[in-house]
């Protein structure tokens, strides 16, 4: 199923995604609370496509990439970066170059207590798009990623959640004005997804709605303003224009 987050006038509503366009679903975080695929809800909806979800917490996970010696650490960012698909971002200009990162994210079901890597997938409750947008110049005054990282608008995500992904083997791509940087995948992770999930869970609970930022394998390049970020995910493209 792909889950999308949409605008109407009534405020925001869960959908789902088919051919022929936005059919209202009840909460997805209830129904995997019961086991169960999320029910349908009314009749189809017109909409505009927000951020799949609004997470109380945004999981990082660095060091998660090729060429790196050191181990995978985890890290916050703030949730009130996160934007949708489509958003208009303005890159800081006072912060060095800014750097895109396309990367998978993981949208957690239900309370982490008891994940373990062997079944991580249980808690998942599917896979999305994120650009981690930074500006890495900041590094040698900013060791905790709070100025690099925290930029308004620097986490775009979606622009739907793929219940059906299957986490130990998930496409990934980078593309910026429509070129591609990177092709890459789940299976270039140092660390999988599974095990970044267990390493998370062990130091801190997470709830649904929450999303973990798996790492960029490779998957990141030099921006400027002017320019078009997309991050392809299991066929879907999460798009961002730097403004």
């Amino acid at each position: 199923m792909r889950i999308v987050r949409i605008a109407t006038p009534s405020g925001p509503r869960f959908a789902r995604l088919d051919d022929s366009g936005f059919v209202p679903i009840e909460d997805p975080f209830l129904a995997a609370a019961d086991g169960r695929t999320p029910s349908d809800a009314g009749d189809r909806v017109d909409g505009t496509i927000i951020a799949p979800v609004e997470p109380l917490v945004v999981v990082g996970i660095a060091q998660n990439g090729q060429g790196h010696h050191s181990p995978v650490q985890a890290w916050l960012k703030s949730p009130r970066t996160v934007v949708g698909t489509g958003t208009e971002v303005l890159v800081r200009r006072d912060a060095g170059v800014p750097v895109a990162e396309g990367e998978i994210a993981v949208v957690i079901a239900r309370s982490t207590v008891g994940l373990t890597a062997e079944n991580a997938h249980e808690f998942v409750l599917g896979v999305t798009a994120v650009n981690d947008l930074s500006s890495p110049d900041r590094g040698e005054w900013d060791p905790r990623n709070f100025e690099s990282k925290s930029g308004d608008g620097y986490t775009p995500l979606g622009p739907w959640i793929d219940t059906d992904a299957d986490i130990d083997d998930v496409e990934l791509e980078l593309l910026v004005d429509d070129v591609v940087v990177c092709a890459t995948g789940s299976r270039d992770l140092p660390m999988s997804i599974r095990e970044c999930l267990a390493y998370v869970a062990s130091w801190s609970p997470l709830g649904p709605g929450d999303v973990v930022m798996t790492g960029a394998p490779r998957a990141q390049t030099r921006v400027r303003h002017g320019q078009t970020v997309t991050v392809r995910v299991a066929r879907m493209e999460l798009v961002t224009p730097l403004v």
